[in-house]
């Protein structure tokens, strides 16, 4: 069974950055695609960043430049720093994890944002 643990949201000025964690247990991280998804009241949710195998990564267009995203493997974490934080940035994040047998199928509960 995997599971998805979110930390590292909160409040943060205009311009502040935070450092988004994601732990995951049960899963096994043999290069499927990992990332970050948001979503806001309303609306669909958005790709943020990924990481798949060889820790190649792509990143949307929106925070190409201010989001980097990286993965500890022995520590079983996906983690997105994010910089120069704006309130378009206001979302809730959620961790993202593939396998072979599920694209994207596995979800954490979310981590709440908030830029002012």
């Amino acid at each position: 069974h995997v599971q998805l643990v979110e930390s590292g949201g909160g409040s943060v000025q205009a311009g502040g950055s935070l450092t988004l964690t994601c732990v995951t247990s049960g899963y096994t991280d043999d290069g499927h695609c990992m990332g970050w998804f948001l979503q806001v009241p309303g609306k669909q949710r958005e790709k943020v960043a990924l990481i798949g195998s060889y820790r190649a990564t792509h990143c949307s267009q929106s925070v190409k430049g201010r989001f980097t995203i990286s993965k500890d493997s022995a520590k079983n974490t996906v983690s997105l720093q994010m910089n120069s934080l704006t309130s378009e940035d206001t979302a809730l994040y959620h961790c993202v994890a593939s396998t072979a047998a599920s694209v994207f199928g596995n979800w954490g509960q979310g981590t709440q944002v908030t830029v002012s």
